[in-house]
């Protein structure tokens, strides 16, 4: 019997969003590893600005599983809207979010703790929409994406952002290769419930598309003590005891069985642009 993904099981929560230093090492090894692909925020903020109508008088952007504020922030600085909410599940991630938020000048960033199956916000009160990298930790996006739509002004705009289903595929080749976990390539994709292939189709359940973007993404880690930094804290593997959450001893693990080289692997990332459907006359 397999294993419930990691992304859609209450039970792993708290391991995977409890403390955010474990979603700061992740990004960090990440992006220090990363060689092409346009950062997220960056995009995010460049397709509101190409397909919203109403730059001049943004008042309200919702920035759903906001993380560490990362997107939340860049949204303040770059597209600077009355007021920006910035919504996650996880406790210890948003006291990181406003944080950093400190760090901006007159800033109208607020974060606060929610289900993002049930947004607090009310009908009808938000210019813009974001919900990046979150909505594959639900078993029932549609759910979630109606919750966009009702909170969504006339005229607002959703930008919905997912990778796509075979992400990092070279790092399962290289996982099952090292004897970490032999069922790597068979895992189930972390990305299922919302990825690049579905995503669009998911979106017209309660919004009407009007742009998608697929872009590709490529890191190289430098060898296996980076690669190792990222491996701990991905719970897609069935790694041996004291190997999850310990790069020291992945790193270890992986230079007694290969040959210490460097791992380009890929990722695609989609996004889709939306809109509150038209009511019929």
């Amino acid at each position: 019997m397999n294993e419930p993904n990691p992304f859609l099981d209450p039970a792993r929560r708290q391991e995977l969003y409890g403390h955010a230093s474990r979603l700061a090492g992740r990004t960090s090894a990440l992006m220090r590893a990363k060689t092409s692909g346009r950062p997220v925020p960056e995009t995010i903020v460049s397709l509101v600005q190409a397909h919203h109508a109403h730059l001049d008088r943004l008042g309200m952007v919702l920035d759903i599983g906001c993380g560490r504020g990362t997107s939340t922030l860049a949204i303040v600085e770059q597209l600077r809207p009355r007021r920006v909410i910035g919504l996650d599940a996880a406790p210890a991630l948003l006291v990181q979010a406003r944080a950093r938020s400190e760090e901006l000048p007159d800033t109208v960033a607020e974060f606060v703790e929610g289900d993002f199956h049930d947004l607090p916000l009310p009908a009808g009160s938000c210019d813009v929409a974001v919900a990046a990298f979150c909505l594959y930790h639900s078993p029932r996006p549609n759910d979630v994406i109606s919750q966009i739509a009702k909170v969504l002004a006339p005229g607002g705009l959703a930008v919905l952002v997912t990778k796509g289903l075979d992400s990092y595929r070279e790092m399962d080749q290289l996982v099952a290769a090292a004897g970490l976990d032999a069922r790597a390539e068979k895992h189930e994709s972390l990305y299922t419930a919302a990825h690049s292939g579905n995503l669009a189709a998911l979106a017209t359940s309660s919004l009407e598309v009007i742009a998608t973007l697929d872009e590709e993404h490529a890191f190289t880690f430098d060898g296996h003590d980076h690669l190792a930094q990222y491996l701990a804290t991905n719970p897609k593997y069935d790694l041996a005891p004291g190997l999850y959450g310990n790069p020291g001893a992945l790193a270890a693990t992986l230079h007694e069985f290969l040959p210490d080289q460097p791992l380009t692997t890929r990722s695609l990332i989609t996004f889709v642009v939306a809109q509150a459907k038209e009511e019929p006359a």
